[in-house]
């Protein structure tokens, strides 16, 4: 498996096409909008999109779903059902934030912990990881060593809690006992800014650090 993060929103959102080498196959996750920009970089490397993965239901994680599955009659997975009211409310996001119009969407399919999705062949683990939102979730590579951790954690960072239904303590327990245990190896995508390793973060995350396992 290969992949490009490509930057969109004005927020900087590291929207991820993940490809199978195996058959050409390949997802977005999190597309948060610039479609153009989006498609520009899926005809680039000349891969055949079929489906959508989504981590959590903020707007510049989600602005270009209803858009892009709408154009490309692409299945959408994710993220845990305890995010659909952040998805019903993106118009009211879009608003309250300057961005350009949102559609509301149901996913296909709401991911729960222990569930897979799969992308050509590589097979991604879902992780529900509360706490920045309540329906957050993570896809992980095990045979990649891979993990898409939306705005959960970042490099010498972690996501906010103060909006509706974040919890501070919920979301170190989420890194705390369902990232760190996948191992010190493990690199990650963050939502926002430059990939790290959980080992890394372990030794000098200040809000998650301390070496722990």
């Amino acid at each position: 498996m290969r992949f490009s993060i490509i930057t969109v929103t004005s927020y900087q959102q590291n929207c991820t096409l993940l490809i199978c080498e195996q058959t050409n196959k390949a997802a977005l996750v999190d597309p948060g909008g610039d479609i153009p920009k989006l498609l520009s970089k899926v005809k680039q490397e000349g891969v055949e999109l079929e489906s959508i993965l989504i981590t959590h239901g903020h707007l510049d994680h989600v602005g270009g779903v209803a858009e892009l599955a709408e154009l490309l009659a692409l299945p959408i997975y994710g993220p845990n059902q305890a995010d659909d009211f952040w998805i019903q409310s993106l118009p009211e996001q879009c608003e309250y934030f300057g961005f350009p119009y949102s559609a509301v969407f149901t996913p296909d399919r709401w991911l729960n912990d222990g569930d897979t999705v799969q992308v050509g062949e590589e097979v991604l683990q879902v992780i529900h990881c509360p706490g920045h939102t309540p329906g957050h979730v993570v896809f992980f590579s095990e045979t990649q060593r891979l993990a898409l951790v939306g705005d959960v954690l970042f490099k010498g960072s972690i996501g906010r809690t103060d909006f509706p239904q974040g919890d501070h303590q919920t979301l170190l327990n989420s890194i705390r006992e369902k990232l760190w245990p996948l191992g010190k190896d493990v690199a990650f995508i963050p939502g926002h800014g430059p990939m790290s390793t959980f080992g890394a973060e372990m030794r000098s995350n200040p809000y998650v650090g301390g070496d722990v396992i």
